[in-house]
């Protein structure tokens, strides 16, 4: 990192705006205070004359079983898929030469099971839509764009396109070269491109000050259900850390949108197809120069279709937000960097290949995991809004939710994020089966014990609990009755201590901000989404459920941990358990309203 005042400032700004944001048993963090129901955003961003591709929705799952997406059984069959002669409809890797994805039916299914309506619930006349990615107050101020080539049934030309869930659509936002498609996703060695942009507006509208806190964790939950939903068909999706905030608003044509409903530019992700048969579209082949730069600038040059909707009547400022947004933008490369395409810089290097072994016990568990199809169960996931305090969850299964946590090489959603592990997980045991109930640490990279240890209490035992796979990172750091803990870190919410187990999900924080750079606060975040919906996912498919807990008092945590200073900070909370239904709601399908029409 380049230590001039300027960053320096920006890295004060983003640990002020932490340190301001948090929770305290006294005040909690600045909002309004009240639910401006008249000026709720509108959940669905529009842009009102720009040409929309619908997309057909799939009928029927063919995809693999949940776990087979990470026994590496499916990319197996996918590679071997794209050798058949005649591969199933949506289930065929795209064609690498040709620079697109394709088919209509597989980008339907990429979206369908990544970011689309999963369901509707309603009650006294009132409804609200519900999707496969999760999101904080379920306000999701995630959008989500496609930049693709030719799409067989779809469209013959290369263009940006931002996805509608209400409509299950595409929206064209503008029309592109085919040259300068092909440019980029040579660069990157993808077959296409994904963006995602966040409109703050749309949680600030209900939670103030922390909402910039919210929206990172959402992208993580995005990038993650994507990575799931590229891995059923057989694809991945990649993190691009070679490009910064400016060349994705220019790409997208963010730098048209301003005042406080504005999208601002998070994450660009490459859409590898496995073992793609032009080498020059091969992940070997990740920039050798910026030629990406002027094939984005030649993007941004073309014109753009539509006007966004108008959101809310009316708005509240957060001048914070702002300026925690400046302060946290990733900068825009000024030279070739190869580690900027491979390894990031200013970290060490990813254990991404390093998995653990596993002994016999583990494999053992491993066999014994559920068979649910991947499809099914994504599309199934929901936030539990209550737990019933007496749910108790089999150790086979609290362990392999664990380490589906762990990066691998093999892994559906870590393979494609380029950054060592730096959140560990703080564990309120309550009620798993052969584990004592107590205070536990899961450690997410190898080599990371010793910084745990001297950051932590040193009154804990750092024990490994008996019957735990060896290779996973978990110790008991003190026995004992953690639910009243739970409940008061977690703002008093009840469900904090009525799950199986809660989370703390801890970050390497200040280092991390200082190399490499502020920018890298919102990734701690992303990669908490990422955990986030990985125990999401394992708690379905484990026959229970989980939610995300955003409120919490972060210093009464770190309290109890014996945490001082912020080399170590608490950024998510998760519970997981036995979830009471509210038998008030009515479930709807969640495309009824367009198979009306």
């Amino acid at each position: 990192m380049n230590d001039t005042p300027a960053s320096a400032d920006r890295l004060d700004i983003v640990l002020r705006y932490h340190q301001r944001t948090k929770h305290h048993i006294g005040h909690y963090a600045r909002a309004l205070g009240f639910m401006d129901w008249a000026n709720q955003p509108d959940p669905f961003r529009r842009f009102e004359g720009a040409p929309l591709l619908r997309l057909v929705r799939p009928v029927d799952d063919l995809g693999p079983t949940y776990d087979a997406l990470f026994d590496g059984s499916w990319a197996e069959q996918a590679t071997a898929r794209r050798r058949a002669p005649a591969p199933a409809p949506d289930q065929a890797p795209p064609k690498a030469g040709a620079g697109g994805l394709i088919r209509a039916d597989q980008v339907s299914a990429f979206f369908y099971y990544g970011l689309a309506l999963s369901a509707w619930k309603a009650i006294k006349g009132s409804r609200w839509s519900l999707r496969v990615n999760p999101s904080s107050g379920n306000l999701h101020p995630t959008e989500g764009y496609l930049i693709s080539g030719p799409i067989e049934g779809l469209t013959d030309r290369p263009a940006v396109m931002h996805y509608a869930p209400f409509e299950h659509g595409l929206e064209v936002r503008r029309w592109i070269e085919p040259a300068s498609f092909r440019t980029l996703c040579h660069a990157f060695g993808a077959v296409g491109l994904v963006a995602l942009s966040s409109i703050h507006w749309r949680e600030s509208w209900k939670y103030g000050e922390r909402a910039y806190r919210y929206c990172q964790h959402d992208v993580g939950h995005a990038i993650g259900a994507l990575s799931l939903s590229a891995a059923r068909l057989g694809w991945q999706v990649s993190l691009i850390e070679s490009v910064g905030d400016a060349d994705l608003v220019a790409l997208l044509g963010l730098d048209r949108q301003t005042g406080v409903e504005a999208e601002h530019p998070d994450a660009l992700l490459a859409i590898v197809a496995p073992e793609p048969a032009d080498a020059g579209l091969s992940k070997a082949t990740a920039p050798q120069t910026l030629v990406w730069r002027e094939a984005i600038e030649q993007i941004g040059a073309a014109p753009l279709l539509g006007e966004p909707n108008l959101l809310s009547r009316e708005h509240h400022p957060w001048p914070i937000i702002d300026e925690v947004t400046h302060a946290g933008a990733k900068p825009s490369p000024t030279g070739y960097n190869p580690a900027a395409a491979h390894e990031p810089s200013g970290v060490i290097p990813s254990h991404a290949a390093e998995a653990p072994e596993r002994d016999s016990a583990w494999l053992d568990l491993q066999r014994a995991q559920r068979q649910a199809l991947a499809g099914r169960l994504i599309r199934q996931r929901r936030s539990a809004l209550d737990m019933d305090g007496r749910t108790r969850l089999r150790a086979a299964d609290f362990y392999v939710m664990l380490a589906r946590t762990l990066p691998s090489a093999s892994h559906p959603v870590w393979r494609g994020w380029p950054w060592p592990a730096c959140i560990h997980l703080t564990l309120f045991v309550h009620r798993v089966d052969e584990l004592t109930p107590g205070l536990y640490l899961l450690i997410r990279r190898p080599g990371a014990e010793d910084l745990l240890r001297r950051l932590l209490s040193s009154e804990f035992e750092f024990s490994k609990p008996p019957g735990a796979p060896e290779g996973l990172g978990l110790y008991r750091l003190q026995a004992g009755d953690y639910r009243e803990a739970a409940n008061a870190i977690c703002c008093h919410q009840d469900i904090a201590e009525a799950g199986a187990f809660a989370v703390a999900m801890l970050a390497e924080f200040e280092p991390r901000l200082i190399s490499p750079g502020p920018w890298f606060y919102r990734r701690l975040f992303w990669e908490t989404g990422l955990i986030g919906q990985l125990l999401y996912l394992e708690a379905e498919a484990a026959g229970v459920r989980a939610t995300g807990i955003g409120c919490f008092f972060d210093d009464v945590l770190h309290s109890v941990l014996g945490l001082e200073g912020q080399a170590l900070q608490s950024l998510y909370h998760f519970t997981v358990g036995g979830a009471v239904d509210d038998t008030r709601l009515q479930t709807l399908e969640a495309y009824q309203h367009l198979d009306r029409t």
